[in-house]
Order: structure tokens, then sequence, then C-alpha cells
């Protein structure tokens, strides 16, 4: 064999054997002028990918839920959100307080919610920047059907999607109670997916793999869970936590609410 067709069958070889890396490292297209390259697990800018749900699948939330828009979910989820909305109105002073500012989007429409926020005269300068606090299109868990973000009403001093929620009694007994509905929070705090903590935005996986539709929405999220669990996590056991901070020498107080 000649040395220029070893040389070839080598670069040929070495091509093949990069093909992966290679496809792995073409940018996914985000905005007109925004992209981003995917890594080894498939995420872009911190998100996983995900697809769209089904039309067919998806049942509107309770009359009076929603702000702003329609709030449709995946036809599971949406039984337990009544669930949950039902337990919370039995609780004085979350009672009634509960809306959603945000349930399924579109891909179109995520490119929308994305990109509108990015330019020289716009709030984020980059896709980076956006992907801190929106996923981008063809990465959000919105898409799926399985998840939406929680608001309070009134709420005067707490904007919209804001960690301030935790503030609020409805939301101090989401964190305690969500996950008695199939619920988990998809974004704690610090976590590894370098996303902001975003304590109104939950994920629903069934209250256990037997529930009616949990199967399918636990392989939706199977990768996330495996990789970066959820906190309330309802089907992996917790990490262990290790204090690495001092006790702050002032206690730190929340009004108890009944129930929890």
């Amino acid at each position: 064999m000649t040395l220029l067709l070893k040389i070839i069958i080598g670069a040929c070889g070495w091509l093949l054997g990069m093909a992966p890396a290679l496809a792995l490292a073409l940018p996914v297209p985000l905005c007109a002028t925004q992209s981003a390259e995917t890594g080894a697990d498939g995420r872009a800018l911190g998100h996983l990918p995900y697809g769209q749900g089904a039309e067919a699948d998806l049942l509107s939330a309770p009359p009076g839920f929603s702000i702003g828009g329609p709030c449709r979910l995946q036809r599971a989820a949406a039984d337990d959100l009544i669930r949950l909305l039902q337990a919370a109105d039995a609780v004085p002073g979350v009672a009634g307080t509960l809306r959603g500012v945000s349930c399924f989007r579109s891909i179109e429409y995520q490119r929308q919610v994305f990109c509108g926020q990015i330019g020289a005269d716009k709030r984020f300068a980059s896709a980076a920047e956006r992907a801190r606090v929106v996923a981008p299109p063809a990465f959000s868990e919105h898409a799926t059907g399985y998840t939406l973000d929680f608001a309070i009403r009134p709420s005067p001093d707490c904007p919209d999607v804001d960690a301030c929620i935790i503030w609020h009694p409805a939301g101090r007994w989401l964190l305690a109670h969500a996950r008695e509905f199939g619920f988990e929070l998809s974004f704690p705090a610090g976590n590894a997916q370098g996303v902001s903590w975003e304590p109104w935005h939950w994920r629903w996986v069934g209250t256990s793999p037997r529930a009616p539709g949990a199967a399918a929405a636990r392989a939706v999220f199977a990768r996330a869970a495996a990789n970066y669990p959820a906190i309330p996590g309802l089907y992996l056991k917790p990490p262990r936590v290790v204090s690495t901070l001092p006790q702050p020498a002032f206690p730190l107080y929340f009004p108890r609410l009944p129930g929890m």
C-alpha cells in the first residue's frame, strides 16, 4: 500500500471518527442573529432540548386561573392542577391567590419570547444572557405541556416570574405541598444547569410512576432527572446536604401556615 493511500485512508477514518463531535459542535439557530452550540448532552446555553406536545393532548386550566393568554396543559397535569388548586383554596391566606402566568408554549411562540428581548436597545445583549432566565426555542420545558409558571394575585409588591414569590404564603405553600400533586421545581437554587433559581416554575411528573400519564412525563424529563434532579425530587433520592455556612446570629422565621 502506498504512503499516499495510507494517508487518505487514515484521513477518512479520522473524519468518520470525528463526525459525531463535529455534528455536536454545529451551531443551532435561535434567533435571526443569535445561535448557540450544543454540548455532548444536547444542551444549549444550559438548557436541555424538548419537543413540542401534541395539541390534541392539551386541556385548558380551570376558568380564572390563567393571567393573560390561555393556560393549557397535558391532560394528566391539568387534572392534578385542579386538585392542587382545590387543596390551596382550603388554606387561609393561600385560598384564591394562585394563578398561572404561563403554561404550554409552542416552540415558535418560545422563539418570540426568547428573541424579543435580545438586542442593542433591549434588556439582554446576547442569547447567552437571555438564557439565564428564559429557555431558548426547542429547549424549553413549556413546549412539552407539562410545565407551568405560577403567579400570585393580588401581589402589588412582587412581580410575576420573580423569586419573591416565596415570601408570599402561596409561594411557600407550593414549596411544601406541590409534590403531593405531582409537581416538582425544575430549577432550584444553585442548580447544575446554570439556570437562575425559579421558584415559580414547576413541571409535572405524577405522584408515582403508576399515576395516569406519569410514565410519559417521566420519559420526557428522564435526562433532566438523571443529571439535574429537580427539588422536591419525587422519584430520585435527594442529595445529602452538607452545611458550609455558619448558623446566622438571628433566627430565620417564616410565619407558619395551616397545613404546613
